[in-house]
């Protein structure tokens, strides 16, 4: 399959709420994913417009979303990345100690795993990492400690444990392994 990489556009709000949710009914999404498909389903269409003005390219530039657009137009897999300061808000996880993005909500239809399309994605993501005007030290990433499959996958593409590990919010015993990758200077 052909798919090309792209950041989404601030009109795309309706195909981004439809991938999110296609994501959030996923079998595993209870391991890759703080949000429930329930939680989801009931925001408002103003919710899925900010979201999307915000990753898009005319957005603020501390968010971006990328996706895998099949030539029919249709969007196969997504990844997010958050731009993280020392002085930022911490969103989740540990406090940034460097400039750095954290990749977030990465989902592939089933039907196209396996295939390269999240490979590409990852690339688009990590490329975009690296040109920003202000540069960042690494990407992070956290992936669910029993989530095998998406753990396997980031070790293959490059990403290494850190070590630090973070609770789960809403889960009393689950926790989040961090992977990152460096800038190789």
């Amino acid at each position: 399959m052909d798919f090309s990489i792209r950041v989404i556009r601030a009109d795309e709000w309706e195909p981004a709420r439809e991938i999110r949710l296609a994501a959030l009914r996923d079998p595993v999404a209870h391991l890759a994913f703080l949000e429930t498909y329930e939680a989801a389903v009931r925001h408002p269409d103003s919710f899925w417009q900010d979201r999307a003005e915000g990753a898009s390219e005319s957005g603020a530039g501390t968010v971006r979303q990328f996706v895998a657009e099949a030539p029919d137009g249709s969007w196969a897999g997504t990844i997010t990345l958050l731009v993280e300061r020392p002085a930022d808000e911490v969103r989740f996880g540990a406090p940034a100690e460097v400039d750095q993005t954290h990749i977030v909500g990465v989902y592939a239809r089933p039907e196209v795993r396996g295939t390269g399309v999240i490979d590409a994605l990852f690339r688009a993501g990590v490329e975009w990492s690296w040109s920003l005007a202000e540069p960042v030290e690494r990407v992070r990433l956290y992936v669910h400690e029993e989530n095998a499959r998406a753990a396997a996958f980031y070790r293959r593409f490059g990403f290494v444990a850190t070590g630090e590990r973070v609770p789960m919010p809403g889960h009393e015993t689950a926790m989040e392994d961090e992977y990152e990758i460096r800038r190789i200077s």
